[in-house]
């Protein structure tokens, strides 16, 4: 059986001359998630990144994407990733099954999950930096990310979406409900019959506040939705906020719940909080009703993300905390359903 990253890396290799500057380049894979991400390194000492989807991403939703990402770079907002063009001039490259079945036979052993007729690939600009870590001053990060968000919030609220534009939503239907986006929280690794209860309680609590909560647009647009500590980079004393594939329409502070992702316990959480609000509040007021439902985001986040984990065993951040994240998440329902 061929190794999946293997052939992911052969699709690239194929994929490469469909951009320019390109030949004889090297490549690197930097990062495996719900896609995979390759740097690519030219001959005339060019940089670029390489976003391969790993499943049959709808063709409307990413041009959707890259034209908020376009917007926000265009109108000033934020500093994202500039699209690469291809040499037939489009954004999106696509390879299809039917001139490289051999390999695609190869992708349906491995994975499992659905059987892919075509893959498609985005090529970004480099962008110098690292993901931050904990040497890193992390309120900093968080007050300069509550900016970020706080902008990106206000354009979208104002910002006319181009015709066709497709992404999808982040609420309680598409996160918790038995056709939720990314399968069943009741799925997930190391999650037993003892936990039920807790997790049953709490789906049920978040649902019915954020049913309160709503949709107006005072509260609820497009956003990042994935501004966890993977999707930034750090150089020195700038910090960008890279892959917008998961922007939908959801919560607005949604994206503060996303920021934290996987360090839902950690004893600094109220700090990280009250920084991102301090940065988001310079750009836009959240409602007070809004701020009250921080927690209740953080939970929806979390639930969604042991969906998330249950169909991606083969995720390194997954296979860290598979042993314990069932358990953690039950502590922090009961923390959150004893205060809520």
């Amino acid at each position: 059986m061929a190794d999946t990253t293997d052939v992911y890396r052969q699709l690239i290799e194929l994929a490469l001359p469909l951009w320019p500057d390109t030949d004889g380049a090297a490549i690197s894979l930097i990062n495996v998630s719900e896609n995979m991400t390759y740097r690519v390194d030219a001959v005339s000492g060019a940089r670029y990144v390489v976003r391969l989807h790993r499943q049959n991403n709808n063709i409307a939703a990413i041009e959707s994407e890259l034209a908020w990402v376009s917007a926000l770079q265009t109108d000033g907002v934020l500093q994202t990733p500039c699209v690469i063009n291809g040499i037939n001039k489009r954004v999106i490259q696509c390879i299809k099954r039917t001139a490289n079945k051999i390999l695609f036979d190869q992708l349906d052993v491995n994975l499992v999950k659905q059987r892919l007729d075509e893959v498609y690939l985005v090529m970004f600009a480099f962008i110098e930096g690292r993901e931050p870590d904990d040497t890193d001053d992390v309120l900093l990060h968080f007050e300069l990310l509550g900016e970020m968000a706080a902008r990106a919030h206000n354009h979208s609220a104002q910002w006319v979406p181009p015709l066709g534009f497709a992404r999808g939503s982040w609420n309680t239907d598409t996160l918790l409900n038995s056709t939720a986006v990314w399968g069943q929280w009741q799925r997930a690794p190391g999650l037993n019959d003892t936990m039920l209860p807790t997790l049953n309680k709490v789906c049920d609590t978040v649902t019915q506040r954020l049913c309160r909560l709503g949709q107006d647009k005072a509260v609820y647009g497009l956003i990042h939705a994935d501004m966890r500590r993977a999707n930034l980079l750090v150089n020195k004393n700038d910090i960008r906020l890279i892959d917008f594939d998961d922007c939908g329409f959801g919560w607005y502070l949604y994206d503060f719940a996303s920021a934290v992702s996987f360090i839902e316990n950690h004893p600094r959480l109220l700090e990280f909080k009250m920084a991102w609000l301090l940065g988001y509040r310079r750009w836009r007021q959240p409602t007070r009703l809004e701020v009250q439902e921080i927690d209740t985001l953080i939970m929806l986040r979390r639930l969604a993300l042991m969906a998330w984990m249950g169909g991606h065993p083969e995720v390194p951040i997954v296979q860290q905390l598979q042993d314990s994240f069932a358990k953690d998440s039950c502590q922090l329902a009961e923390g959150y359903l004893a205060t809520h």
